[in-house]
């Protein structure tokens, strides 16, 4: 091997301008300038010249000469001073270009990693562009919020003062002037109110206008220019400074800024239902405290319909029902409507299933109701359905051996909610059909026919003649069931026996019975005793009216009617004569009910708590398919009823001679019928030409006799084309004659 010695400089000392003593090596005796030739015979030389190289012993250090410093300037040297010689070379460069490679990928994956965070320039764009919406969105939907809040507020009140006076009658004079002003000065005060909200909207799309044309204008024309002018690197020139515009707005982050969107935004304006907003709406409705929080079972998400759902554990110590009766600030605290929040118990004491739809519940057009899929006879032993829930499921009840009530303010839906129970039981044959309408306005007139009792001219003594059948009815029932030895009516014993058909009562406005001077206490203690004891026989009592107060249904009979039914009420107190006392306090009050929500009630049928539900909604035409469906199976089934026999045809039955002549003189009236029906009157002459052409032996004093006249209707009256006066009979008096000499009627 070879050694190349050569002269060892020490480093310079770190501060400028310092003094270095340069000690000077021993002599090296100095090597073969060119190395001895090594052939193949001869090796000796070069180990020989070796081991003279390593085993001299190096000469020690001359001690420095005292006095001998040189001051050396390190800045007195060339341009590059501190560069190495060496960085000039290829090498040099090349381990140079690695150290800058090596430093920019650092740079690169710190910038990356970066990113995700507060810091990083992505989410400094993404906190810019959330600042500079909200600049342009401002505070303005505040005041259109609370402008709507108010039209909305008066609208309802005119619409309540309208009705008021629409239903005030003439005959109280002052009262009905003083609501027509209430109606006018609530309806003025709901349009300026709706005028108000309209303007306020205005405002706000002008404001967020330029505040958009001032914050989206600028990056829109830079991007646009710089695409018209370079093509597609002016348009990466345009985002990259739109970008970098973006980054430098939300430089800031949000733990450092005053972030003003989490004090009041919530469902209402659009956000996710969160755990962190749960705790907050549950803290604000006081119904858990500042330091606790909910557990959650079910995380907030999306059903079909688009509501939130969440199945939620409350605090122990904290019961369902606490929950329950916060419907109203926990709507407030989520910024909906009350009836766009349902809460409901799940399993257990403390547990809840939260419901927030995002719209207003049942106002959307109602899907056609199941009955018209029917093709064969309904089961009105089955469950029956009635309408769908706010989550859109269906919700069905079974009325066997039950009686029940509907209640609510006028245009709350009742008779279409009715409609869903009529309907199941007409399209049973085996059902027998006795109805009562005390409103008198047609709405169960389409039922008469299907009908063994029908009561539709609101007559309370009518009604209560009614009842008395019922109850004899009743009787003879459970003395066929001691008979039978059963204890109640079964569906195998009444397809069986066919005497013990199930029997529905249908009441409706029922008010108008209760309330009469002379048979209201009559009824009342009828239809008690209907009830408490008709449910093993077979008969089911359903009842409909506006507010069911101690005194309109008295309470000893509202009591017994299980199934309860509350459509839109006015008031709590309202509500609660219905569903019960104390429902309202629990959280359940019709009064939440909005008017748009037509045909919607609580449903106090099954279980422990009252279910929001809309009835089977069917028009006039859909129902009047439904009963001539029903009328055929009926009809087939043989358990149509006879309707009532022309007094034509009863006359014909009797067989009497007398009866065969009023029954033709009946037909000689039919014969010349008026514009709207039969003749009232007809010439005395004319009917015996009738009668005798129609081979009756009859003569002017024998019709006479059998049809007496007073003085006032023998008088002679104009007839023909020459009003030629002549005397005759009016078909009320022939009536007459007939229903009273064979006790028949008309």
């Amino acid at each position: 091997m070879t050694e190349h010695l050569a002269d060892h400089t020490p480093a310079p000392p770190a501060e400028p301008m310092a003094t270095v003593t340069f000690l000077r090596p021993a002599a090296v005796p100095p090597m073969p300038t060119e190395p001895p030739a090594v052939g193949a015979e001869d090796r000796t030389v070069v180990l020989e010249t070796a081991r003279i190289v390593l085993d001299k012993p190096a000469a020690p250090a001359p001690a420095p000469v005292a006095g001998r410093v040189e001051k050396v300037d390190l800045d007195d040297f060339d341009d590059a001073p501190l560069i190495p010689a060496w960085m000039k070379t290829p090498e040099g460069w090349a381990a140079w270009a690695g150290v800058f490679y090596r430093a920019r990928r650092r740079a690169f994956r710190r910038w990356v990693r970066r990113q995700p965070t507060d810091k990083g320039h992505v989410r400094q764009f993404g906190r810019g562009a959330r600042r500079t919406h909200e600049w342009v969105v401002g505070f303005e939907g505040v005041r259109v919020q609370s402008a709507a809040h108010t039209a909305h507020v008066l609208t309802r009140e005119a619409k309540l003062a309208a009705r008021h006076a629409r239903f005030t009658p003439r005959i109280l004079g002052t009262k009905k002037e003083l609501a027509m002003k209430t109606a006018e000065k609530a309806t003025k005060a709901a349009e300026e109110a709706v005028l108000l909200h309209k303007k306020a909207k205005k405002d706000r799309n002008r404001a967020r206008n330029l505040r958009a044309g001032v914050a989206y204008g600028p990056p829109l024309a830079a991007i646009g220019t710089g695409y018209a002018m370079a093509g597609g690197l002016g348009l990466a020139a345009g985002l990259l400074s739109t970008f970098a515009g973006g980054a430098f707005v939300g430089r800031k982050p949000y733990d450092q800024d005053a972030d003003w969107t989490s004090d009041w935004r919530s469902l209402g304006d659009g956000d996710r239902m969160t755990a962190p907003m749960l705790d907050a709406a549950f803290r604000a409705a006081k119904v858990i405290g500042t330091e606790e929080t909910l557990g959650v079972v079910q995380m907030p998400m999306l059903d079909t319909r688009g509501a939130w759902t969440a199945v939620l554990d409350l605090p122990p110590g904290v019961p369902a029902k606490k929950a329950i009766r916060a419907t109203d600030e926990l709507a407030a605290a989520f910024g909906v409507e009350e009836a766009q929040v349902s809460v409901t118990k799940r399993g257990r004491a403390g547990r809840i299933e939260l419901y927030v739809s995002r719209n207003l519940p049942f106002t959307d057009k109602a899907a056609p109701g199941p009955l018209l899929a029917l093709e064969s006879a309904a089961n009105f032993w089955g469950r029956i359905s009635i309408g769908p829930d706010v989550r859109g499921i269906h919700q069905s009840i079974s009325v066997v051996e039950r009686s029940g009530l509907i209640g609510g303010e006028p245009g709350a839906g009742k008779s279409a909610s009715g409609n869903t129970i009529l309907l199941a039981a007409a399209l049973d044959p085996r059902v027998i059909l006795w109805l009562a309408d005390g409103k008198g306005g047609g709405d169960l007139e389409p039922f008469e026919h299907l009908c063994e009792r029908y009561e539709g001219d609101a007559d309370p003594e009518a009604f209560s003649a009614i009842l008395d059948e019922l109850l004899a009815e009743m009787k003879a029932r459970y003395a066929l069931l001691k008979k039978l030895g059963k204890r109640k009516v079964t569906e195998e014993l009444a397809n069986k026996h066919p005497e013990l058909r199930q029997l529905l009562l249908w009441v409706d406005e029922l008010m108008l019975y209760t309330t009469d001077d002379e048979y209201g206490k009559k009824i009342t203690r009828k239809l008690r005793n209907l009830v408490s004891r008709g449910r093993a026989a077979g008969i089911i009592t359903f009842c409909a009216t506006q507010k069911p107060g101690s005194d309109v249904v008295d309470t000893s009979l509202r009591d017994l009617l299980s199934i309860r039914w509350a459509l839109r009420c006015t008031t709590p107190e309202a509500s609660d004569t219905i569903l019960g006392k104390g429902a309202a306090a629990s959280g359940y009050s019709a009064k939440t009910i909005q008017s748009e929500m037509r045909g919607a009630g609580l449903l106090w049928a099954e279980g422990t708590n009252p279910t929001m539900v809309r009835a089977d909604y069917y028009t006039d035409e859909q129902v009047t398919e439904l009963i001539e469906r029903a009328t055929e199976w009926r009809r087939a089934a043989g358990t149509l009823p006879n309707g009532p026999v022309p007094l034509v045809d009863q006359l014909r039955a009797q067989g009497d001679e007398e009866a065969l002549l009023l029954a033709a003189v009946l037909d000689v009236f039919a014969a010349h019928p008026a514009e709207d029906g039969p003749a009232d009157w007809l010439p005395g002459q004319l009917l015996l030409d009738e009668l005798k052409a129609a081979g009756h032996t009859v003569t002017a004093e024998k019709l006479g006799a059998l049809v007496q006249r007073t003085d006032e209707e023998k008088a002679k009256r104009p007839w023909g084309e020459k009003k030629t006066r002549l005397a005759g009979y009016p078909l009320a008096r022939v009536e007459a004659a007939a229903t009273t000499r064979f006790g028949l009627n008309a």
